[in-house]
């Protein structure tokens, strides 16, 4: 792309973002009870991503998709963070709907939403009907249907976060404050969406509340997630109806269709310009990001997993391997409390340390001590089966030791669902780039390492023995270097500019 291009772009980037703001202004803000209405979608979004991480890993091994391949499904995620959020984004700011510009967004993604749940649900059961043999390890018509709907999963959750908080910020009329409180709301329905999740997966006798989901292609364990499934319909149908039926959708106004008209620039041009306008604090932002989620991808993709194998010693598809994810969605729920309780603290605990890249370098030392234990418990474990000759029945002191990594992981995630989205406001801000483009360039550096993670730690599980344990001593590696890297490289932000900063985010 030539300077005139380029030029053309961050010009009409920037005469896009002004009168966006402008309009945002001239509105009347929504009463927070309306903005609480479409916050609490988050629950229902959240409530399926904590089934997706907790189960949906050991759910495709008992289809038989090895472990070293298990993880390549995964990056669905990433790839449609990264293309489906900005154009969705895009599109819904430029939407003449009579609905109005978010509503349409939300309510087709709930029902792909809808979709992808069942075909994954039912995956099992729709390959044996097309001819999946139930001796084999491998069914691959269930395999096929389960990665399909899978992938339409990611692609619906993205449809539906963007606009959600779009329209949280479409409803807050231009006043900061209300953003931070819209925001606050769509974090704390994130949290109950988590908790509600974690909880449902860790229950083992859901599914005898609707006892057909038990069939002869679907163990317990599988009837279990679609039980789960039925749930988070539920719940996502429920809290989207009420919010679209409730919240006036806001129109799109006659200054921002005009600039419309004016400025064709593309939602990729548009990211272009931001990137040629970044500055050397975002650089070293964005790289200390990546690394840090390097470190924490693998706990996000194998940490069920790693309790079914290493400290129940299961195998995908048995009652100890199945006993074990149960806990491990239970250790996810403990970290989901941790993880609400500590999100509060955030801004004091910095202010404690002596500011906010010095706290993220301190709880990244704590990631990679806590990813580090992984090792020490399943020695622990292994050594326990190899005298008693029993698996699936760790102790006590075992099944705490477990249960405390989850819980401890919530305090530094806490931090790095908050610290690195402030940093990137307050250095947007300090260069006069706008936050909404910088924090979409920041998700790059989020998603990347992802993709990355998705394609290589099966193979390096499998290089050294197979498991769950090479995957998070990379991590562990990883945290120690970008907890070093975010104290020399990252310039400290005065206390004023980060009482500014709107402090919040999330992982998807």
């Amino acid at each position: 792309m030539d300077n005139a291009a380029t030029n053309n772009n961050n010009n009409g980037f920037t005469r896009n973002l002004s009168l966006n703001v402008e309009a945002a202004s001239s509105r009347k803000a929504t009463p927070l009870r309306k903005m609480a209405a479409v916050a609490s979608i988050a629950a229902g979004i959240q409530f399926g991503w904590a089934l997706q991480l907790s189960l949906l890993t050991p759910y495709v091994q008992l289809l038989g998709v090895p472990h070293q391949w298990a993880a390549n499904i995964w990056l669905c995620g990433p790839i449609s963070g990264m293309i489906i959020q900005p154009l969705v984004g895009y599109y819904s700011d430029r939407s003449h709907s009579r609905f109005g510009r978010r509503r349409p967004f939300i309510f087709f993604g709930a029902i792909a939403v809808a979709i992808a749940v069942f075909l994954i649900g039912y995956a099992a059961d729709l390959g044996h009907s097309m001819g999946d043999d139930l001796t084999k390890k491998t069914r691959p018509r269930a395999v096929v249907i389960f990665v399909f709907g899978f992938w339409i999963l990611d692609v619906a959750n993205n449809m539906l976060q963007g606009p959600c908080r779009a329209f949280i910020g479409d409803l807050a009329g231009g006043d900061h404050r209300r953003m931070r409180i819209g925001n606050g709301m769509f974090s704390f329905f994130m949290a109950v969406g988590n908790v509600l999740g974690y909880a449902a997966g860790s229950y083992d006798k859901l599914y005898t509340k609707f006892p057909f989901t038990k069939t002869l292609a679907c163990n317990e364990f599988c009837a279990n997630l679609k039980t789960c499934f039925f749930f988070s319909i539920f719940l996502l149908a429920l809290v989207s109806t009420c919010a679209l039926l409730y919240v006036e959708d806001i129109p799109i106004t006659s200054s921002e269709s005009q600039s419309e008209s004016e400025s064709q620039v593309s939602c990729f041009g548009n990211m272009m310009g931001a990137f040629n306008g970044i500055q050397r604090p975002m650089w070293m932002l964005m790289l200390v990001t990546a690394i840090n989620w390097v470190a924490w991808f693998p706990f996000f993709l194998f940490d069920t997993d790693w309790m079914g194998q290493e400290v129940y010693g299961g195998k995908p598809g048995d009652n100890a391997y199945s006993k074990g994810v149960r806990v491990g969605a239970l250790g996810l729920m403990l970290n989901a409390f941790v993880l609400a309780f500590m999100s509060l603290a955030v801004e004091p605990l910095g202010r404690l340390v002596g500011g906010a890249k010095r706290l993220w370098g301190i709880v990244n030392i704590i990631l990679a001590i806590g990813l580090a234990m992984t090792v020490l418990i399943t020695k622990m474990a292994e050594h326990e089966r190899h005298i008693s000759n029993l698996v699936g029945k760790p102790s006590n002191g075992v099944k705490a030791a477990a249960l405390g990594f989850f819980g401890v992981l919530g305090i530094p995630l806490a931090i790095n669902f908050s610290v690195p989205f402030a940093l990137a406001s307050i250095y947007s801000s300090s260069s006069g780039a706008g936050q909404g483009l910088s924090l979409g360039v920041l998700n790059i550096s989020i998603v990347v390492p992802q993709m990355i993670v998705s394609a290589l730690s099966g193979q390096w599980d499998s290089l050294f023995g197979g498991g769950n344990l090479p995957a998070f001593v990379v991590g562990a590696v990883a945290a120690v270097i970008s907890a070093t890297l975010a104290i020399i490289l990252l310039p400290t932000p005065k206390p004023d500019e980060m009482a500014k900063a709107s402090i919040g985010g999330g992982f998807h």
